[in-house]
């Protein structure tokens, strides 16, 4: 077991060299190409643009060590915005407490899903698909309740809740940057340093096992769904304040992104193992791609889902190429074996 262990612990770490190595290949070649790229107040702002999907992929790297996957999480940012808005300039609620039904909304949506996978055995696919269409209404129905056209979205938010954005820490570092690391922080312990963490990586492995050595997997598969509900709401919260605007289909475009990050960043779809560093390293190499392609070699916008598609695929098939190495390598050890083993023939 101690064994299985550090080799599992050495080829993460080597993953992460790979990528700490395409975040320096990144800076390389944009910088070369546009030494405006390596400007800190341009970085900066491409981590802000992007720091939604840094937030949210920290606690999907949960959902997917235990073997499931929530693609409803960019559904729930929108949800949060809009009932945020709404709440605050139709209802009458301050903005704080508008921020506090936005999240238990979430929570709510987060667990509801989550039971449905956990307790109901629907497949994760299934529920976090149509979690997604039905939150996405909802977030619609609600911005109906709004005086302001939908499409306008609400703006005019108070100065103590676009502080969130606009604060800068020693004047250079975004407050929500802190907050980010402060999530990180959360993930890291959650994941590699409690008992918790044991538990959702023993439940990705197997789920029946865990369940025979007293462990709850299924309240740990719904504790992960709900974990990720409030990143989205929190990433929603900050995004909001961020753009000073709360609309219904805000971080609509996020899943993608947010899904290839825990993907490349060394979780396995199958779950059973994840790293946090790896999705982080992995959320900022496509966050530099999206910023550097568009700077540096005139890329349109709309065509910046192809690169990081190729990465996700590339990834996937790289993986099962190296699984069936090690295959076709144990393979032909057991053939050589046999034959040298076989009975020889007399001259």
């Amino acid at each position: 077991m101690t064994r299985i262990k550090q080799l599992l612990t050495k080829g993460q770490a080597s993953w992460n060299l790979i990528l700490i190595g395409l975040l320096v290949l990144e800076f390389v070649v944009f910088g070369a190409a546009n030494p405006k790229f390596l400007r800190p107040a341009l970085l900066f702002t491409s981590i802000n643009d992007n720091l939604p999907v840094f937030m949210i992929a920290l606690f999907v790297t949960l959902v997917m060590v235990t073997g499931g996957i929530d693609i409803q999480v960019a559904s729930l940012v929108g949800l949060t915005s809009i009932t945020i808005g709404v709440a605050w300039q139709d209802f009458g609620f301050s903005i704080w407490a508008a921020v506090a039904l936005a999240v238990l909304i979430c929570i709510a949506c987060g667990a509801f899903s989550g039971f449905l996978i956990a307790y109901c055995g629907v497949q994760a696919m299934v529920v976090t698909l149509g979690g997604s269409f039905l939150y996405s209404g909802i977030a619609l129905l609600i911005s109906t309740l709004s005086s302001t056209e939908s499409y306008q979205g609400i703006g005019g938010f108070p100065e103590e809740f676009k502080f969130i954005a606009s604060y800068q820490v020693f004047g250079a570092i975004p407050f929500q940057l802190l907050i980010y690391v402060a999530m990180f922080a959360i993930a890291f312990i959650l994941l590699h340093k409690t008992k918790y963490g044991r538990k959702v990586i023993l439940t990705g492995v197997n789920a029946q096992a865990a369940e025979f050595s007293g462990i709850n997997s299924r309240l740990v598969i719904m504790s992960t769904y709900v974990l990720s509900a409030v990143a989205a709401a929190i990433a929603g919260i900050v995004l909001t304040a961020y753009l000073g605007t709360a609309k219904s289909d805000l971080g609509g475009s996020l899943t993608m992104d947010i899904i290839t990050a825990v993907v490349l960043g060394g979780t396995l779809s199958t779950g059973g193992k994840g790293s946090i560093i790896g999705t982080a390293l992995a959320s900022f190499a496509i966050a530099f791609l999206k910023f550097g392609l568009p700077l540096c070699f005139k890329v349109g916008t709309q065509y910046l889902n192809i690169p990081v598609g190729i990465l996700l695929v590339a990834v996937i098939v790289g993986r099962s190429a190296a699984s069936s190495t090690g295959y076709l390598s144990m393979l032909r050890t057991l053939v050589s074996s046999k034959v040298g083993n076989g009975p020889k023939v007399k001259a």
